[in-house]
């Protein structure tokens, strides 16, 4: 390996919160443009912040399931900078008294291997406007104060990471947290989780980092994994060529795929950072703190063990149930209504998931009562897995229950031997060279048979009878041509 590549990820996430960090006004998304405003998050002379306490329980909720220490006194500074989007000239931030530090994540690396990745920390900031550019290409912006001191955390990891997929690994368990928590709804594509990137390369064996690149405002997975595999590459062929890496911050253009130079790379002496005068230093108490703890939910990690151990569900089916909060809850839901831990698993995972795509993600058309019930109706021998489709396709656009639906369109299994059995013995009598077939070895064509009959009767064959039938046929059959 020519050189190893360092990366630490600064994320933000927007909390869900229905007001402001510091004003009443109303967290929302595409709002129309400053509607959702102030005089307070409009930085007008003669106003004073008011802190929003939700804030410091989802911080201090974060900063606990993440295993981090609780500062119990912290304070806020302001972060001097001139943007237009910044209407007070400085943002409030924490700088050297953050809330949350020196926690971790462990990350899945695939074939049971796990890493242990750590945060530096995390702080509290409001968040800046938003400019909208002119998509005539005309020289003109407007900008759009909504979003102006809506709540962030800023979870800042340590340079732990190597590679891309490390990254991108650490993300997902990061949103999963944030989601399960209840934290922030972390949706990327509504800038709800944002990650600026710290990417630097260094020959094996060298303890010192060196000099890094940061790729701001990232907003997918995907587009994460990219910028950093093109950086990793810019910066090799730079210090490949005897050149020196630049420290500066980037943009990724998730059109041509590569990074693109912003602007040299500011230091914290350059934000000039002085504790804000218009807010006390925050003072957690021993009551506050048990409080957020006792609100905590069990986490992906422990859910996950725990649907292993308990349900008996594969490490990669769990995995997949426990990712999103809203399918777990959702799984166990129908599990309380009937308790088959594998088939609820195979038809969340598969049919239900396909169907239940919407804009916020998960957004399932059918209830757990009823995907419970129709879990139940397959085991109990009423319906095939094939009708069983049939039935899930019509709850799609039905309020129906399956039993229901299967009563209305007459779907139920044939349980029945005295309707079986003849067609058993009527098809074996028409496929006399492939009973011959079988009866010399061929045992496959058992799936024949049964496909033949599932054809004739729609599929309702009761799958556990028609097996029985045609084995005890053809055993008849076998005995009868070792008797000749």
């Amino acid at each position: 390996m020519e050189f190893e590549t360092v990366i630490g990820l600064e994320v933000h996430a927007q909390l869900k919160t229905r007001s402001k960090l510091f004003c009443g006004c109303a967290v929302r998304f595409a709002e129309e443009p400053n509607r959702d405003v102030c005089p307070v998050c409009l930085g007008l002379p003669g106003v004073l912040p008011v802190l929003n306490r939700a804030v410091i329980d989802l911080a201090i909720r974060l900063g606990l399931a993440t295993r981090c220490d609780i500062r119990r006194k912290s304070r806020f500074a302001r972060k001097n900078y001139f943007y237009p989007d910044l209407p007070k000239g400085y943002q409030i931030s924490q700088f050297s008294q953050p809330i949350c530090e020196g926690g971790f994540l462990e990350i899945d690396l695939g074939e049971g291997q796990t890493k242990r990745i750590g945060i530096e920390r995390i702080h509290i900031e409001e968040d800046a406007g938003k400019l909208l550019h002119d998509e005539t290409g005309a020289p003109l912006s407007r900008i759009d104060f909504n979003r102006g001191s809506v709540p962030l955390l800023e979870i800042v990891s340590r340079p732990e990471l190597r590679t891309a997929e490390e990254a991108k690994a650490y993300l997902r368990r990061l949103r999963g947290i944030l989601r399960y928590l209840g934290v922030s709804d972390a949706d990327m594509e509504k800038g709800q989780m944002r990650c600026d990137i710290n990417v630097s390369l260094r020959r094996p064996g060298q303890s010192a980092f060196g000099t890094r690149a940061e790729i701001k405002n990232v907003n997918s997975f995907r587009f994460v994994g990219l910028a950093i595999l093109h950086e990793e590459k810019r910066q090799a062929r730079i210090l490949r060529h005897g050149g020196q890496v630049v420290q500066e911050t980037r943009l990724f253009d998730s059109a041509r795929g590569i990074t693109l130079s912003m602007r040299s790379k500011e230091e914290a002496h350059d934000y000039r950072y002085f504790p804000d005068p218009d807010l006390v230093p925050l003072e957690i108490s021993d009551e506050w703190l048990e409080r957020v703890r006792d609100s905590l939910v069990e986490l992906p990690d422990a859910r996950k063990k725990r649907f292993v151990e308990e349900m008996g569900l594969s490490a990669y089916d769990a995995e997949l149930l426990t990712r999103e909060r809203d399918i777990a809850d959702y799984y166990e839901a129908a599990l309380a209504i009937h308790r088959s831990p594998k088939m609820v698993a195979n038809w969340l995972l598969g049919e239900l998931l396909r169907e239940s795509k919407g804009e916020g993600g998960f957004d399932p058309p059918v209830e757990p009562r009823r995907l419970a019930e129709l879990v139940a109706l397959i085991e109990g021998g009423l319906i095939s897995g094939k009708i069983a489709r049939k039935v899930f396709g019509i709850m799609l656009t039905s309020d129906l229950g399956p039993r229901r639906i299967v009563e209305k369109e007459g779907l139920s299994a044939i349980a029945d031997p005295n309707k079986l059995g003849p067609m058993v013995e009527e098809l074996l009598e028409s496929e006399a060279r492939n009973v011959e077939q079988y009866l010399a070895g061929k045992t496959r064509m058992m799936g024949f048979f049964v496909g033949r009959i599932m054809k004739e009767t729609g599929g309702r064959a009761d799958p556990k009878l028609l097996n029985e039938l045609l084995r005890k046929a053809l055993s008849r059959r076998g005995d009868s041509a070792q008797g000749r």
